[in-house]
């Protein structure tokens, strides 16, 4: 089949020798790692040749030869020659070998090539230079070129490029840190027509309704290119894919964790016309990045840092203020947050001195401005651990969100601030990302920061600029008091015990007060109510520990928490005669109940899945839907459930659907209702070729 049509010289009416091309799109796909996004059109990466043929009417007259002319950008922003003889690395060329009617032309582009779409004119030229035949163009589209060593986003190991840059499911790591939950994620990127909003994503940046072509050169550059991604993942002041919401209500949007996955906002985005799509939060942020990522080229991987500092003045501590009834001061605006998601991506840094090359942070969640731009990074995860704030981009931020300091400080009435703990260690906790080698959890804690208490750690604080404080373990605590909060894994909806655990390490008794303060909030910390508050009088023996229980009821917590289901317990002791008191603090995500998946055979190549959920609470739900996709299995697909689900009531609903390509697939399914929210299920199934 033709792939275009040809015009001939207005000289040589009746001269048409080149009829027909053929893009060779099946076997090039293959060879370029990209047939799984599309087998009829041309994609092939950058570094690595390709070949097309040509089928002539005849054979060529003497003394002509070929031209390759390429366009790029829609008003032909960049145009470049292909030379026939091999030139330097930087530039086009191709070679042609000629048998019978045919011509087979192999075509290379340099390593550092520009992506994006670009058209294609075949010229035929007389010997004195005129053209003799062009054909109209056809299109093809680079990508970057991991597979490539002379690519900036080379990447040797094959399992990694699998994971890295193949893999369509994903794995997303929440909850607190000693307590990390995980959701699916389908990143979707090799689905139709995502590869086309990506660089549809590029063409509406800043940058490029600025200046067109300054923006199409600079996309040669993975740096640049990531840093744009980041921009444009959120709204903030851009024509972005996504609006960040964190509270309620999202009843104009789509709340953040009714979502899946990213090709849902992709195509919502584009199909309407290049507007906002709501809502995001930090996860999803970074699930659209990586997918956006991942089918550019650019090797990536989701990370979420647990414990996650946002140091707004940049002093490489997080402050936080209480009244003298430990309730927090709402003027302050650092935070910190259970999690943090953003992702790192693969690539040499040759605008940075030695040291920085490898993984790069990049954040699309819109937290601060950099140059102007709601963006952070590619920060090198390299100079993080070594406290190189001064490195582009974003690095003094991103330090802090893995190694601030935590102080709390109590406001007394006078004004006056009293320091009452601080916490050298409580940042940057269990830093994650998916394994390579499975669906578990890999620890990359120690790629950011040396182990927490070496003298590595605090030397590349303070050359960072930290203010070195005092522990509060280096800190004399009165009578050698000691404060620890214990609990179990409550699942919401039920009723569950928080034990306070009082040690005395001194010779004599200890009277003290005991205030235990349960706090509805959301996973970056917003405050949503009190759940709970209880003072206690109590005597520590000497030597001895003591425990008081705090009974937290699922009518006490449902009035105000949120919907990531978080309680923040505080306990304040103070000891009678002394005036510093001893804190302690627990983040207790509440589990969500699970969702059973079972998928029956393939059918007439139809596939059905069963789904099915208990309600757990002692309350009714209303309003529930099930929401079910999967990359190369099926887009997005809602499923009513009609009617109430009463207390401990099962439901169940099937589903038909026919699988679009080959593989190891995900199904990913999502339940929501009125009280109960973001229930997650996932079920793995091999979908075989057609025989």
């Amino acid at each position: 089949m033709s792939d275009l049509t040809l015009s001939c010289d207005n000289a040589h009416p009746n001269s048409c020798l080149i009829i027909d091309v053929d893009l060779r799109s099946h076997e090039n796909n293959s060879a370029h790692h990209t047939r799984e996004i599309d087998r009829e059109r041309l994609i092939v990466r950058r570094g690595q040749s390709f070949s097309i043929t040509l089928q002539c009417s005849d054979s060529v007259p003497p003394r002509h030869y070929l031209e390759l002319i390429l366009h790029l950008g829609k008003r032909d922003e960049v145009v470049i020659k292909g030379r026939k003889e091999r030139g330097a690395g930087d530039k086009w060329w191709f070679n042609e070998q000629q048998v019978q009617n045919e011509i087979l032309l192999t075509v290379h582009s340099p390593a550092d090539a520009i992506v994006g779409q670009y058209r294609l004119a075949v010229l035929l030229m007389t010997p004195t230079g005129h053209i003799f035949q062009e054909t109209k163009k056809v299109e093809f589209h680079l990508l970057f070129n991991p597979w490539c060593k002379d690519d900036v986003v080379y990447l040797p190991e094959e399992n990694l490029l699998q994971e890295y840059i193949m893999n369509e499911a994903g794995i997303i790591y929440m909850g607190a840190w000693d307590n990390i939950k995980s959701i699916p994620w389908n990143y979707g990127q090799f689905e139709d027509y995502v590869m086309d909003i990506c660089f549809e994503v590029l063409d509406n940046s800043n940058n490029a309704l600025k200046n067109s072509k300054m923006d199409m050169e600079l996309r040669s550059d993975p740096v640049y290119v990531s840093r744009i991604i980041t921009a444009m993942v959120n709204s903030n002041g851009d024509r972005g894919l996504l609006t960040g919401k964190w509270n309620e209500p999202y009843t104009d949007g789509v709340p953040p964790y009714q979502w899946t996955g990213s090709v849902p906002i992709l195509k919502q985005w584009s199909k309407n016309g290049i507007r906002t799509v709501k809502y995001g939060q930090c996860w999803v942020f970074a699930g659209v990045a990586c997918t956006v990522l991942r089918c550019l080229g650019i090797p990536t991987r989701l990370i979420t840092n647990f414990s996650s500092a946002h140091d707004v003045d940049g002093n490489l501590s997080v402050d936080f203020l209480l009244d003298e009834r430990y309730d927090s001061i709402n003027r302050q605006r650092d935070s910190s947050w259970n999690f943090h998601c953003w992702v790192e991506s693969w690539m040499r840094r040759d605008d940075l001195p030695k040291g920085n090359d490898g993984w790069q942070v990049l954040d699309p969640t819109p937290q601060e401005l950099s140059d102007g731009e709601f963006c952070c990074g590619p920060c090198p995860v390299a100079a993080i651990k070594e406290g190189n704030v001064g490195v582009k981009y974003d690095a003094r931020f991103v330090f802090a969100e893995v190694n601030a300091d935590i102080i709390y400080w109590m406001v007394k009435q006078d004004g006056q601030w009293q320091k009452i703990r601080v916490d050298q260690s409580g940042v940057g906790k269990n830093i994650s990302t998916k394994s390579v080698y499975g669906d578990h959890r890999e620890d990359v804690t120690l790629h950011y920061k040396y182990p927490e208490g070496s003298k590595e750690e605090r030397e590349v604080y303070k050359r960072a600029g930290g203010q070195v404080t005092e522990s509060t373990n280096d800190i004399a605590e009165p009578l050698q008091l000691q404060l620890s909060i214990k609990h179990a894994e409550p699942v919401f909806g039920t009723d569950f015990d928080v034990i306070v655990e009082m040690k005395n390490n001194g010779s004599k008794d200890a009277d003290a007060q005991l205030t235990i303060l349960a706090i509805a909030v959301t996973y970056n910390s917003i405050h949503r109510g009190e759940c709970h508050r209880q003072m206690t009088r109590v005597t520590v023996p000497a030597r001895k520990a003591h425990k008081e229980v705090l009974r937290l009821r699922y009518d006490d917590y449902v009035r105000c928490i949120s919907d990531h289901n978080q309680i923040r317990v505080k306990a304040v002791l103070e000891a009678l005669g002394e005036n510093k008191p001893i804190m302690a603090m627990a983040n207790i995500p509440l589990s969500r109940p699970e969702l059973l998946i079972q998928v029956g055979d393939l059918i007439l190549q139809q596939v059905t899945a069963y789904i099915s959920f208990t309600n757990p609470l002692p309350v009714a739900l209303n309003g529930g839907v099930f929401t079910v996709e999967g990359a190369g299995l099926l887009y997005a697909t809602k499923v009513h459930v009609r009617g109430n689900v009463f207390p401990g009531q099962k439901v169940s609903v099937k589903l038909a659907f026919s699988p679009m390509r080959t593989g190891v697939r995900k199904l990913l399914v999502d339940f929501d209702s009125d009280r109960l929210k973001d229930v997650k299920g996932v079920a793995t199934l091999v979908v075989r070729k057609k025989y």
